[in-house]
């Protein structure tokens, strides 16, 4: 029966010799992958719904809030 200490020295040797060339590629593909997943979710959260009197349950024209001043909704959100 072989030792297990000698085969494992042989076989990190081996994968010492072959570099990181495996681990780096998988490690780059999985960070672009997560970065472009969690810039989509941030700003999924930004996004702006310019359908017509969404959000403003009354029908108001232009957006108004009917508080004092008459603020709209992107005047309150600038």
């Amino acid at each position: 029966m072989p030792d297990t200490v000698d085969t494992a020295a042989a076989l990190l040797a081996a994968t010492a010799q072959q570099g990181p060339g495996d681990t780096l590629r998988i490690v780059l593909l999985v960070s672009i992958v997560g970065g472009a997943l969690l810039a989509w979710f941030l700003l999924r959260g930004y996004r702006t719904d310019d359908s017509g009197d969404a959000g403003t349950g009354d029908g108001a024209a232009g957006g108004t809030d009917g508080g004092p001043g008459g603020n709209t909704d992107r005047d309150a959100s600038a």
